[in-house]
């Protein structure tokens, strides 16, 4: 059973494609602070991501929402993967030189 030529396929509309889906699931993200040593999850909002020229400028940041303390870790390429992937606000920041 093929179609004839010409007639091409139908689109979809987005209600038909997301049609089965009952709901969307937020994406969270481990995290810890290393001043109160609380352990939590963070929605991707909660997130922000800093890609530099280097690893050694490149970060992710949040508040600790136990101790209120702005926390800043390096990201490696998985970390950064895994963020940016995951709905994290990036920000790309270029070297003055």
């Amino acid at each position: 059973m093929s179609e004839s030529a010409g007639s091409g396929a139908r689109e979809m509309t987005v209600a038909a494609a997301f049609a089965g889906m009952k709901r969307v699931v937020p994406v969270v993200f481990k995290a810890g602070c290393p001043d109160c040593r609380g352990r939590f999850e963070l929605s991707a909002s909660a997130l922000r991501l800093a890609i530099g020229a280097t690893s050694r400028t490149t970060f992710y940041s949040f508040t600790c929402p136990e101790c209120g303390a702005a926390v800043r870790k390096p990201a490696g390429e998985r970390i950064v993967e895994l963020l940016s992937g995951g709905g994290v606000r990036t920000l790309r920041l270029h070297s003055t030189v």
